[in-house]
């Protein structure tokens, strides 16, 4: 079973190529820059030219997390996406490569409802039990 949610499984895979890749520094400095992506069953794959000598690969290796935000605008303006939390790896081969495994996902216009749930725990952060929660997302 995935960590998504049917309708997040749609958009995600309904050629949506670019994603916002937010990371943080050693220095505790943010990081936001453009991303190309992919799905690997529940983890989001993200790679590029050069990809091992950026910013945002040393960041994840670094500190082991990222987020990513997938959206985009319907007219008039109807802003929907997916925003995915999570302990991130930075791998060197077979290519290049962040690897995201969700801890949490937030989702909003997708089907009239926003969603917002923590889908595993984070090791590094306060203690869950585990189980799914739905609250609003945070802002």
């Amino acid at each position: 079973m995935s960590v998504f949610t049917e309708v997040e499984l749609d958009y995600l895979t309904g050629n949506r190529l670019l994603g916002r890749l937010a990371t943080v520094g050693a220095n505790g400095m943010p990081h936001v820059a453009p991303v190309g992506w992919r799905l690997d069953a529940d983890v989001v794959v993200i790679t590029g030219r050069n990809f091992s000598d950026t910013k945002k690969f040393r960041d994840v290796a670094a500190t082991g997390r990222a987020a990513i935000v997938i959206d985009d605008v319907l007219p008039p303006w109807q802003a929907r996406g997916v925003e995915i939390r999570g302990r991130a790896e930075a791998v060197e081969a077979p290519e290049p490569q962040i690897r995201i495994r969700p801890t949490r996902i937030a989702s909003w216009g997708l089907d009239g409802e926003r969603s917002a749930r923590t889908v595993r725990p984070d090791p590094t952060g306060p203690p869950a039990n585990g189980s799914p929660t739905s609250e609003a997302p945070t802002r």
